[in-house]
């Protein structure tokens, strides 16, 4: 049956009658009588609903009885007040509470009890700006070491960035983990210095027998100020520090940093730009998806795998080199752009790398496929329930093998991937098998997408002469890392220079996923499933 024009019409009415999400929330506030000021969505910014800090804990619950999905919290100190954010994301639309403390006021209401993601978050914002949240579940302090004294806080505007003079740094060894108790109930010490070559992190296992109790992890040993020393940096410099906050997201950290510059400043980076970032970003997700699952091979013993895997991995990064001109793609993404473009020679060069590590790696999974040994330590083991993974807020392959949808590509699409239709695979039994499985499907998409953007890829220009934004300009982006979703708000302050940077890396959600799917399995399985979140120590590590 045909529509005629009146019914099209009238559709279209409809639609656009409809309240967005953020007003939808805001109504829901006004109604519990909260003084809020929605602020529309602009090309720089999503939706802002202001707040009074009274309301703070008030707009949480909401939020949450909405199904709203907490995704971050951030403090920026403007000298007169201090402004604190929270994100929020339901659907196609992300959206920002805000709030200000004035001078000597320091307390807000936690949303910690309402969204379990906001915990480790808001501990953070309290340790560095001496926010204090009430009512939060866990008042230990998260950050916060001995490298400067209490009543300290390293991210306010008047604290040097090159810290306090100490001699020494005294050991931070009087963390209070949680005791264990009970007859045959013991605890094992992991970390922070691994046996492997990996980052430090403290793991600390309460069990009975073989089998997991508790886990408590202890993170921060990397902390490294990155939100500090980006205070006063040009955006290149600021580039080039994103592009560190962990290593092997250093294109999607970068482009985050970059899009949100670029909100900031008012221009986009030009449509060929955005064409090679795409490529590089789904590069970097298949080398470290590649890498992945070698890694989870060898750590149940099957090394044939291990090898191929990471042979395949090797031919890939060195493609990189000879089409970038990095391995791992470090800096080659700018503000206003990119430095490196692609002729027709390294098109049909990568045209034909994918479509033979493609069908290599296709060959291994059928193996791998038909192995028992690999299944019996896969299938079962550090299972996520689809619930709990909803209430975490997990985030990437981790999220999507328990059932969670969410891909910023797809859901709230940025250039090149607004003209590209993105597949999000995802699975519900939640356990290594299956975050073994995603991994590998989300392999077959990022060669789909490479085709798609190296077919429509468009002329013209790489990058454009940077245009500074005016003070107090400020961006917000998010970009689909290998690992999940990457978070970046960028505000200026006068003559170029930016004022707060605040990245968030997807690990940041995901540690806390593998204290809940370790419980129940025995000590030896922790390795297998602690490389199946594959968090980063330094993406979470500021």
């Amino acid at each position: 049956m045909t529509q005629t024009n009146q019914d099209i019409a009238v559709a279209i009415e409809t639609a656009h009658s409809q309240p967005s999400e953020p007003e939808s929330l805001a109504a829901a506030l006004r109604a519990q009588k909260i003084d809020v000021e929605l602020i529309e969505p602009t090309a720089s910014f999503p939706a802002v609903v202001k707040l009074n800090a009274a309301d703070w804990g008030n707009a949480a619950a909401a939020a949450s009885a909405a199904k709203w999905r907490w995704a971050g919290v951030w403090a920026d100190d403007c000298v007169s007040e201090l402004k604190v954010y929270s994100c929020l994301q339901k659907n196609n639309t992300y959206l920002i509470l805000q709030t200000q403390l004035r001078p000597g006021q320091t307390g807000l209401t936690s949303q910690a009890p309402y969204f379990w993601a906001a915990d480790r978050p808001e501990r953070h914002t309290q340790d560095l700006f001496g926010i204090r949240f009430e009512d939060h579940p866990d008042p230990r302090r998260w950050t916060r070491h001995q490298a400067w004294p209490q009543g300290s806080y390293p991210l306010r505007k008047s604290f040097p960035a090159s810290g306090l003079s100490q001699a020494e740094t005294a050991p931070d060894h009087e963390y209070p983990f949680l005791e264990a108790n009970g007859d045959s109930v013991y605890q094992i010490p992991v970390g922070p210095v691994h046996a492997g070559i990996i980052e430090p992190g403290h793991f600390r296992f309460q069990a009975i027998g073989e089998t997991v109790l508790h886990l408590e992890e202890r993170l921060g040993y990397v902390h490294k100020g990155i939100e500090k020393i980006s205070e006063g940096r040009d955006p290149a410099g600021l580039a080039r520090l994103a592009g560190r906050v962990s290593g092997d997201c250093t294109v999607a950290h970068a482009w985050a940093a970059c899009l949100a510059m670029e909100r900031a400043a008012g221009f986009e980076a030009p449509p060929r730009a955005a064409f090679l970032r795409g490529i590089m970003a789904e590069r970097e997700r298949i080398g470290n998806h590649l890498w992945d699952m070698a890694a989870l091979c060898n750590d149940v013993g099957f090394a044939f795998a291990y090898y191929q895997f990471g042979r395949l991995r090797e031919l890939w990064l060195r493609e990189n080199q000879s089409v970038f001109g990095h391995r791992l793609l470090m800096d080659r993404i700018v503000p206003g752009g990119v430095i490196s473009d692609i002729s027709s020679q390294t098109n049909r060069l990568m045209r034909e790398s994918v479509t033979t590590i493609r069908g290599e790696v296709n060959e291994l999974l059928t193996i791998l496929d038909y192995n028992s040994s690999l299944e019996d330590r896969f299938i079962g083991a550090g299972m996520l329930s689809v619930e709990l993974a909803d209430a975490l807020g997990a985030l990437g392959f981790v999220g999507r093998a328990s059932g969670q949808t969410f891909d910023a590509r797809a859901h709230i699409p940025y250039a090149p991937y607004d003209s590209l239709q993105v597949r999000v695979p995802v699975e519900s039994q939640g356990d290594v098998a299956s975050r073994f499985w995603v991994r590998y499907k989300e392999l077959r998409e990022s060669f789909h997408l490479i085709e798609a953007l190296l077919d429509t890829m468009p002329y013209g220009d790489v990058s454009l002469s940077w245009q500074a934004p005016a003070a107090g300009a400020q961006g917000f982006a998010a970009i689909e890392s290998w690992r999940g979703e990457v978070l970046c708000f960028v505000r200026f302050d006068g003559d170029n220079a930016v004022s707060r940077y605040w990245p968030r890396d997807p690990s940041a959600v995901n540690w806390p996923a593998l204290e809940k799917l370790v419980l129940g399995n025995i000590v030896p399985d922790f390795p297998v499933c602690n490389k199946s979140v594959n968090a980063s120590y330094s993406g979470h590590d500021l």
